[in-house]
């Protein structure tokens, strides 16, 4: 169960995307008017870049350590799809390997236009990396936001297989070490093989005199 090791970076990776909405959500009503009409079209344009960033900063963390952990989760678990205490988290985690895929399609096509720019001057590389960022940022918004929803789930399914594992090895270790004495005890002994003993010798026959 190596992927266990990820499972703290998505559980901060989550609750970041969350903090981003959160902080998000708690200006945003404040910067509108009563209609729902941003007051400063700037302000509130520059409140949504903000979190489109720090959002997508932590869904790159689920890019690179999500798909592992999904895979061993998905062998991990069997009749827990069915019921069970994970039962429910399953089900909230379905769909999220198509969006983990659409997010690194999004992360594979910025890394193309970056590379078409590299060589640029770079007061042009740095304007133009501005834009790229943002615009892959707002794009990646839906991506960051579902993963920010799916991703406690996922975390908390890959914990609490990993405690299940860590728990049923030793219960495992110990029927393995009882049915190995138990086999050893009633082996029946084997006794030793008597040593062979020689066929006595008879003395020759005596020639009859002639």
């Amino acid at each position: 169960m190596a992927w266990r090791r990820h499972l703290p970076a998505l559980a901060s990776a989550a609750a970041g995307i969350n903090e981003a909405c959160d902080a998000w959500d708690a200006v945003s009503d404040s910067l509108c008017d009563a209609d729902g009409w941003p007051l400063d079209d700037k302000v509130y344009g520059d409140g949504k870049v903000k979190r489109d960033a720090e959002a997508w900063k932590h869904a790159e963390v689920f890019l690179d350590h999500g798909p592992e952990v999904l895979a061993g989760v998905r062998a991990a678990a069997g009749p827990d799809y069915v019921e069970g205490p994970i039962s429910d988290d399953l089900r909230r985690i379905r769909g999220i390997d198509t969006i983990l895929l659409r997010a690194e399609e999004l992360r594979h096509e910025w890394d193309g236009v970056m590379a078409l720019m590299d060589g640029s001057q770079p007061s042009v590389l740095h304007l133009y990396q501005e834009r790229a960022e943002e615009h892959r940022n707002t794009e990646g918004w839906h991506y960051s936001h579902e993963l920010g929803s799916k991703g406690p789930a996922l975390v908390r399914v890959g914990e609490y297989l990993a405690h299940r594992a860590d728990t049923e090895r030793p219960a495992q270790t110990e029927r393995a070490r009882v049915a190995l004495t138990r086999s050893t005890h009633n082996t029946p002994a084997v006794s030793a093989p008597s040593p062979q003993v020689p066929p006595a010798s008879h003395p020759p026959t005596p020639g009859r005199s002639r």
